[in-house]
């Protein structure tokens, strides 16, 4: 969940999964999954910060949990995570060309 203003001031806290589309018109426009819109204060750069840090608050909240790498690798290859200019994994006994 990632908090987010309203164009009046008041305070709504996002499901970020439900983020659909963010667009600048010039004010911030995102559409949900379930086609709701919502304006808001924030510039599109920050409702993404704002995501990424939620998102990497539940990975690193999840490796704590985590007793050993093999347990952690099962996640990553479940999530399809890859590693910012890596490949994503691919499941066990397939290799790549």
């Amino acid at each position: 969940m990632i908090e987010l203003t309203r164009l009046n001031g008041s305070p709504i806290v996002l499901n970020s999964d439900l983020i659909k589309t963010a667009e600048a018109s010039p004010d911030t426009m995102l559409t949900l999954i379930n086609g709701e819109k919502l304006i808001v204060r924030e510039e599109i750069a920050e409702v993404t910060e704002r995501v990424l840090a939620y998102r990497a608050r539940l990975l690193a909240s999840l490796t704590h949990r985590l007793h050993n790498f093999g347990d952690l690798e099962k996640v990553a290859g479940l999530l399809s995570l890859a590693m910012p200019g890596q490949p994503a994994p691919l499941p066990k006994g397939r290799h790549q060309r």
